[in-house]
């Protein structure tokens, strides 16, 4: 059975598309998310696509682990990405692209409750 992987240039289409009209997307999650994407073709298209901070952090110039932390982190919050942390510094952490659904990351655009 062949399994279908998400075209990286689509993704990254949708990606800024999307995170134009998303007010809480910044410089960091565009670059962070295009990192990713990088390394992710050059794994192969390994899915899930294990990562280790102290490999991605140089493509996206994040120094700081919390800022890296936060920014994969807000990421899946978004929905972006599924993001699966590992915890264990021998053990990468778990990314998976998510597909980018027209409307579907319009969560911000609800009035305070």
């Amino acid at each position: 059975m062949q399994i279908e992987f998400p075209d990286p240039g689509k993704l990254l289409t949708d990606f800024m598309h999307a995170a134009m009209d998303d007010p809480r997307v910044n410089c960091y999650h565009i670059s962070l998310y295009g990192s990713l994407l990088h390394y992710w073709i050059q794994k192969k298209f390994e899915h899930p696509l294990p990562v280790f901070s102290r490999e991605i952090m140089p493509y996206c110039k994040i120094s700081g682990s919390g800022t890296y932390h936060r920014t994969i982190r807000e990421l899946a919050e978004y929905g972006y990405i599924r993001y699966v942390p590992s915890y264990n510094h021998f053990l990468g952490s778990l990314v998976y692209f998510m597909p980018m659904v027209p409307g579907a990351r319009k969560e911000f655009d609800k009035p305070p409750q």
